[in-house]
């Protein structure tokens, strides 16, 4: 019998794919003013592409981790990457609304497939049990830290290029790795633990059943929801909102606009998220993870709160960037860690896809909300108010959870 391949190469490419295709989808928000002002529309009409796109990535996600559940991952994230790169080319060449959405679509449907619902439930079958809670922040920290190479990158492409189709022929360049990477995924079917063949005798529809009638599995889809909610508003519109208050900064004799600054605080966030995806991952092993959920989104809401009572500048935009950034992303590992604990690993890719789901929509919301609250308010502020009531909502049903396995793993680990 060959030996077990290294656990590590999966999490590294798989951090590499999430750090290509998250990094590209969130410098989107640098190109909410300049479309806007290129097409002569308002704020809603990317808004909402961008956002029906995270919206039917969602719909689709508990699909395709159906599909590498059972058919592989590396293949379906391959298969990702090409409808991926197919959404950002239909993105470059758009002259008008419904090229622009529907390039959306397709980029959004394929980063469902080539994004963390297959990914972390590669891993998680190939992991250790005691090393999975480390190796899903890791792997997570590959989508921030393409907000904290990619976006900066893209606004200062942008600021030089002064022309946001060339910006986007840049993205789709790079985008195309994630094919290769994907080989890095593949998985032995013969190499299964334990717990896994205890699974594999659940069928699909079982495992929708058990999970239906968990009350943790539903407060967890309920809360990921807000964490869609947060990312899709922070990422899509803080860039336009630094620049609608004309906060530019300085440094070291160069200036920096306002929207390079935007830029630049998506990829603070990236950058902070890093270190904050690995500290979490790393809590989610020594703690509750539930626990963890509910400081996370509780800190969130404080955040908010005091970047909206600070005086605006570009050290509290930076500032808040950090902060936030720290407690971005690492919701992931801490959710979908909790999913294969609370089920296992059998269905994990499709179980995840479901909070997923959840998570989408409310970026849905979030991204194309926000855009039409500015287009009808004319600013933001409703929507950091709401922002903060949904993060004490969120922290507040975590503490609910019941934190344990349920009855068919305890039994099926059980001595006979």
């Amino acid at each position: 019998m060959s030996a077990r391949r290294n656990f590590w190469i999966p999490v590294i490419c798989g951090a590499v794919i999430l750090t290509i295709g998250i990094g590209a989808r969130q410098s989107f928000g640098i190109f909410q003013k300049p479309i806007a002002e290129d097409l002569h529309v308002g704020r809603e009409l990317w808004s909402f592409g961008t956002a029906l796109a995270m919206l039917l990535m969602g719909t689709f996600s508990p699909f395709v981790g159906n599909v590498a559940d059972r058919f592989g991952t590396a293949r379906t994230v391959a298969g990702g990457g090409v409808l991926y790169v197919g959404g950002m080319l239909m993105i470059a060449f758009a002259t008008e609304g419904v090229m622009l959405t529907v390039g959306n679509v397709l980029s959004g449907l394929g980063l469902a497939a080539a994004g963390f619902g297959p990914i972390l439930g590669a891993i998680a079958r190939q992991t250790p049990p005691g090393r999975q809670s480390i190796a899903l922040g890791v792997a997570t920290s590959g989508g921030s830290f393409g907000q904290f190479a990619i976006v900066p990158i893209a606004s200062i492409l942008q600021n030089h290029f002064g022309n946001w189709h060339t910006t986007m022929f840049v993205l789709t360049g790079l985008s195309t790795a994630m094919v290769a990477l994907a080989l890095g995924l593949r998985e032995d079917r013969r190499a299964v633990s334990a717990s896994t063949r205890v699974a594999a005798e659940q069928t699909t529809r079982n495992a929708l059943a058990e999970a239906f009638q968990t009350q943790g599995f539903w407060l967890l889809t309920i809360g990921f929801f807000v964490c869609g909610f947060h990312v899709s508003f922070i990422g899509l519109h803080l860039p336009a909102y630094i620049a609608d208050n004309s906060i530019g900064m300085s440094f070291f004799g160069r200036s920096i606009s306002a929207l390079e600054l935007g830029g630049w605080a998506i990829g603070v966030v990236g950058l902070f998220n890093i270190a904050g995806s690995l500290l979490w991952g790393w809590l989610g092993a020594y703690h509750q993870r539930k626990d963890m959920l509910a400081l996370l989104y509780a800190l969130r809401a404080l955040a908010f709160v005091a970047f909206l009572a600070l005086p605006m500048s570009a050290a509290s935009v930076l500032m808040f960037s950090a902060a936030l950034g720290f407690l971005w992303l690492g919701t992931v590992p801490l959710t979908s860690g909790l999913v294969g604990y609370l089920f296992g690993p059998k269905h994990m890719s499709m179980l995840w896809g479901i909070v997923f789901f959840s998570h989408q929509l409310g970026s849905f919301l979030g991204g194309w909300g926000a855009g039409r609250l500015y287009d009808v308010q004319g600013n933001y502020n409703s929507m950091w108010w709401i922002s903060v009531g949904l993060g004490v909502f969120a922290a507040l049903i975590h503490w609910r959870i019941r934190e344990r396995p349920v009855e068919r793993l305890v039994l099926g680990v059980a001595p006979s």
